[in-house]
């Protein structure tokens, strides 16, 4: 069930390990597959083009046995019968079950009339949809500090359009990168034009623009809101699974339910560095947990223990970060931020949790390493590799 980072991995490893049953991708998307981080980033700028974006030649699926169905939407999964039921009353059975769900964007409900639609942005339509609206435009306005509305941001002010970030945080990006690395980016943003309203959030619609808090009105001919997305977790909740922020799943990315999995932005799955449950957005480690759900489908069920990693681009600047902080007591900065030469680890307990950096990538790697190593160490795991 979807045919992203995570499924299309999924199926992708079956053939490869040999497995020669059915092999079927869902997706509700009719262009699905493609490169969704490029949407945020080079596709929306212009600099990336359709054919660009595709993730396999047209006839990869067919060469491989792969059927792609797509546009169709599951309304009902029956764990018992493992059944699928499609909106237009058809069925499926299945032998096991890769739940690819994603995520959706947190919506907003603005009173007031007149004022440019509300853009968000996860899907290719989505991002087409955005192009459109920015062809002739003078200003856009984006609501929400996150790492896609900042790089719509950078993308618009490639197609030379006045842009202004609302935001309620006290600087972009802190809870993830903390307060030094955030004044950075909202610093490098303003060095291209970008002007910041943080503090505040937008109350309502006006004809050609958002109100503000405190009455402040901004003039915008596009508008985008980025303030974050949900698992996408209906079909879980309709049978039954366990959600909680998330399809909840075992150390193999199994649910309770056997021959049940759940991989990607949709699912929580435990932490083998930091215990307990967590659930994170990485294109790179969907990848990665759709490789480990086809080889436990084929019987080398093992531990999933891969470190995750993930890149932000802000005009010609690339942030890496490798590992995982929800929360740390002390920021370690060796190098310098203003000259694009930095490594930023966030320490808990002793312990690097995770690290950032800037055009040190191969300290990131062995900082991936490290913490593949650690995981070894404690818990036996499977190194990952980056891909």
């Amino acid at each position: 069930m979807g045919a992203g980072a995570a499924g299309n991995s999924a199926a992708d490893e079956l053939r490869h390990l040999g497995f020669d049953g059915d092999v079927t991708l869902f997706d509700r998307d009719q262009e699905a597959p493609y490169d969704r981080p490029s949407l945020s980033k080079d596709y929306l700028a212009g600099t990336v083009q359709d054919e660009q974006l595709r993730l396999h030649p047209a006839a990869y699926h067919e060469d491989r046995r792969v059927e792609l169905v797509r546009g169709r939407h599951v309304t009902a999964l029956d764990p018992e019968r493992k059944r699928l039921t499609f909106d237009d009353g058809t069925t499926r059975d299945f032998g096991a079950i890769v739940l690819a769900t994603g995520a959706d964007p947190v919506r907003l409900a603005m009173p007031g009339e007149g004022g440019p639609p509300i853009h968000y942005l996860r899907t290719l339509a989505d991002s087409r949809a955005i192009i459109t609206s920015a062809e002739g435009a003078r200003r856009a306005v984006i609501l929400g500090a996150s790492f896609i509305g900042l790089e719509v941001a950078a993308a618009l002010r490639a197609r030379k359009i006045e842009v202004h970030v609302v935001a309620p945080d006290r600087r972009p990006l802190e809870r993830v990168l903390g307060p030094e690395l955030g004044d950075f980016i909202r610093g490098l943003h303003e060095q291209h034009g970008v002007v910041f309203h943080l503090g505040k959030k937008a109350s309502s619609h006006m004809r050609g623009g958002v109100v503000l808090e405190g009455g402040e009105r901004l003039e915008a001919d596009v508008l985008v809101a980025g303030i974050g997305v949900r698992p996408a977790t209906a079909l879980a909740e309709q049978a039954g699974l366990r959600v909680d922020n998330g399809i909840v799943v075992d150390a193999c990315l199994e649910t309770a339910t056997r021959g049940i999995f759940a991989v990607g932005d949709a699912a929580r799955w435990p932490d083998p560095r930091g215990g307990g449950l967590v659930r994170i957005e990485h294109w790179v480690l969907a990848q990665r947990q759709g490789q480990a759900v086809a080889r436990s489908i084929v019987g080398e069920r093992t531990p999933f223990t891969d470190v995750p990693f993930f890149w932000s681009q802000h005009y010609d600047i690339s942030v890496n970060y490798v590992g995982h902080a929800e929360r740390w007591e002390a920021i370690e900065i060796d190098g310098s931020l203003e000259q694009h030469d930095v490594s930023v680890r966030y320490r808990r307990g002793g312990r690097v949790l995770a690290m950032a950096s800037i055009f040190r990538d191969r300290e990131s790697l062995e900082a991936e390493l490290a913490m593949e190593r650690e995981i070894e160490d404690v818990h036996g795991g499977r190194r990952g590799r980056r891909s």
